[in-house]
């Protein structure tokens, strides 16, 4: 089978297609026919290695030290066919057709790849492509995480910092879904899609900084993890809600302090159960088959293209999601 084979850290050129062996499910496991993966800033991370300090080393031991040893396919999202399932698999059956998030797995970036049927699978909304699906398993089933956590109710001020792309595309539409009050923060070009998407005010960063304009918001959701953390804390009303999306250490630390001592809560990322992410994934469904949700589509590449996707994914201007086609000959 092709796929883009990952040997070394390094820029986007370090990612090649190759033939490789097809993978056999074992007994547990599904075999997946890939129609649609995804390039994210957190696959563009791994791919160069470029995590916070106290992380590198970890992830070094993970992977491999001096290259990536242990996982030589990258990718984590995927939509596609399930093409044969081991002896012990009951949940799903041929012909199924899915999205999928791989985990520390990897591997989405082939013709074909191999899950657990108790991972991070379920079927793929009938109202969707695969391209579209493609775009589920970390944009919309991490922003229905967190606005949960967030426990939106009607008529409250959100404001979502980083809302234009892969999980803020979605968390605008469900803060919404939610009867919230959505304010949008992120670049000039990606301002008109996130009204077009419900955004009700939009912050242009480069321009304002939403900490300092005197405004209070009950839920922060800070998809990106670049405002500044006591400030933001000083932007929440009593008792708010402040989402990390991709918490620093010192911010893990910092905020669990806070959450002891004050009216204000702070929520990091944390690992989810194998039902709660089916739970979050039936839920994510029926909103789509509903109409009340869809995937922010920026740009599409072919598999063999992978690399300019992930220089393009690296610029920080994609606008939704940029999804990966995997064409079968």
């Amino acid at each position: 089978m092709k796929a883009i084979v990952w040997t070394t850290y390094g820029p986007p050129d370090v990612l090649q297609l190759q033939e490789v062996a097809t993978p056999t499910p074992k007994d547990n496991e599904v075999l997946i026919k890939v129609h649609a993966t995804t390039v994210t800033a957190g696959d563009c991370e791994l791919r160069g290695l470029k995590f916070p300090i106290w992380l590198r080393l970890p992830m070094r031991i993970y992977l491999g030290l001096s290259k990536p040893k242990r996982i030589p396919i990258l990718g984590q999202e995927l939509a596609g066919e399930i093409e044969a399932v081991g002896t012990a698999v009951t949940r799903f059956r041929k012909g199924d057709h899915v999205f999928a998030w791989t985990g520390f797995r990897l591997g989405a970036y082939a013709e074909y790849t191999c899950l657990p049927e108790t991972g991070v699978l379920a079927i793929k909304p009938s109202t969707m492509t695969y391209v579209e699906a493609a775009a589920l398993p970390v944009g919309g089933l991490d922003a229905v995480y967190f606005l949960r956590k967030g426990n939106i109710q009607r008529g409250d001020k959100v404001l979502i910092n980083g809302a234009g792309g892969s999980i803020g595309t979605f968390a605008v539409q469900l803060a919404k879904y939610f009867g919230a009050e959505v304010t949008a923060v992120d670049s000039t070009g990606k301002l008109d899609m996130l009204r077009s998407i419900g955004a009700d005010q939009v912050i242009d960063y480069t321009q304002a900084d939403f900490t300092t304009n005197g405004a209070t918001y009950d839920v922060i959701f800070d998809v990106v993890g670049k405002s500044s953390f006591p400030r933001s804390l000083r932007s929440l009303t009593h008792n708010g809600r402040y989402l990390l999306g991709n918490a620093r250490l010192s911010q893990r630390v910092h905020g669990r302090w806070i959450s002891r001592s004050s009216s204000k809560q702070v929520i990091p990322w944390a690992a989810r159960t194998a039902s709660e992410y089916t739970e979050d994934s039936k839920f994510l469904g029926a909103l789509i088959e509903a109409g009340k949700l869809h995937s922010v589509i920026d740009r599409c590449y072919p598999l063999e293209h992978i690399a300019e996707a992930h220089r393009y994914v690296e610029t920080g201007h994609k606008k939704g999601h940029v999804v990966i086609t995997v064409e079968h000959t």
